[in-house]
């Protein structure tokens, strides 16, 4: 479950006691999309260095705030900030992790896998013009499956989500009706559905109500036993969503040629391809207000990029290709102290 992982990031911040932090304790807000990866390595970081890492699942629009009002060392976001509102804020960002976001379902009798849907039947449950299981839409797509007559119960993020970005972009992509009546962003105006707090909660809400439909990373799916769908790529082949499908989506990458490492992952071409792929960033100050702790936050990545990625893969993250991690080392040379110097090397 998702709150043995918090659980296990609070004891790494609370081990010491109050009034025992030192300068290389770290703080960090944001996406719930990678928690269960950080807390584990922070877990692990921990045990062998005796730093602490203190990391909120906050949900990436709280993370933004709170790196932005730098009451925090880092913030996380899975909805990537363009290079421009980059430069305009003076952040650096840089990707961690990739993983999948999966449609996930509460429908007795049905097994993970089993029930196919396409972007655009899934951008008609979510405007609530798909109305129960047994719909002959979703019928055509399922020849054999004894879909329920149940009500479909929509439940989506309530708070603001990189994951929600995530998920109403490849919406937008796939249906031009939910592009001009609801569109893409880390938050929006859902025309049906309950509202959960991160990642959790929506996975909560999906466990207890039977017909309900939501979305999460797939680490959320997997811990939680919850039943997945698979979903027609872009190459037109229903896939299940898997660290070997989510390799596929990343492959064409080109973080070479991203400025800010600014890249989605979404519909990509090749037959195996999850079509909801996403990466999950990092944000830091380019001149933090303590290069000393902000040397600590690039030492925690720079130690789970040589050794966090066998505990990434654990829980169904795909870790970065080493080109790319060497790519993200060069472009910390922009964060700086008061010296113009760079804080890590």
């Amino acid at each position: 479950m998702f709150k043995r992982y918090i659980t296990a990031i609070l004891a790494v911040a609370a081990l010491a006691g109050p009034g025992a932090a030192r300068a290389a304790d770290i703080s960090g807000a944001g996406a719930t999309f990678p928690a269960p990866v950080y807390a584990k390595w922070a877990e692990t970081y921990r045990a062998q260095t005796g730093n602490r890492l203190n990391y909120q699942a906050i949900g990436s629009g709280g993370g933004i705030r709170q790196i932005t009002a730098r009451t925090v060392d880092f913030g996380a976001t899975d909805k990537p900030m363009k290079p421009d509102d980059l430069a305009a804020n003076g952040f650096a960002m840089f990707p961690t992790v990739i993983g999948g976001v999966v449609p996930v379902m509460n429908l007795p009798g049905i097994r993970s896998g089993q029930v196919k849907l396409t972007g655009p039947q899934i951008a008609d449950i979510f405007r609530g013009v798909i109305k129960k299981w047994n719909d002959p839409l979703l019928a055509k797509t399922n020849p054999g499956v004894a879909l329920p007559n149940l009500p479909i119960t929509v439940v989506h993020r309530s708070d603001g989500s990189g994951t929600t970005f995530v998920f109403t972009t490849y919406l937008t992509m796939k249906a031009p009706r939910w592009a001009a009546e609801v569109g893409a962003n880390d938050s929006v105006k859902w025309p049906v559905g309950l509202g959960g707090k991160g990642n959790d909660g929506v996975a909560a809400y999906v466990k207890q109500t039977p017909g309900a439909i939501g979305y999460v990373e797939y680490a959320f799916a997997k811990q939680n036993n919850l039943t997945y769908a698979q979903l027609q790529n872009k190459a037109g082949k229903f896939v299940n969503p898997t660290a070997a499908n989510f390799s596929a989506a990343a492959a064409n990458a080109n973080w070479a040629k991203a400025p800010g490492f600014y890249l989605l992952l979404l519909d990509q071409p090749g037959a195996e391809a999850w079509p909801i792929t996403a990466a999950t960033f990092i944000l830091v100050p380019v001149k933090p207000e303590n290069p000393a702790r902000a040397r600590e936050v690039l030492a925690f990545f720079d130690w789970a990029y040589k050794n966090g990625d066998a505990q990434a893969v654990q829980l169904d993250y795909l870790p970065m290709p080493q080109s790319v991690k060497d790519l993200v080392r060069k472009s910390w040379m922009r964060v700086v102290g008061p010296d113009k110097r760079p804080v890590y090397r």
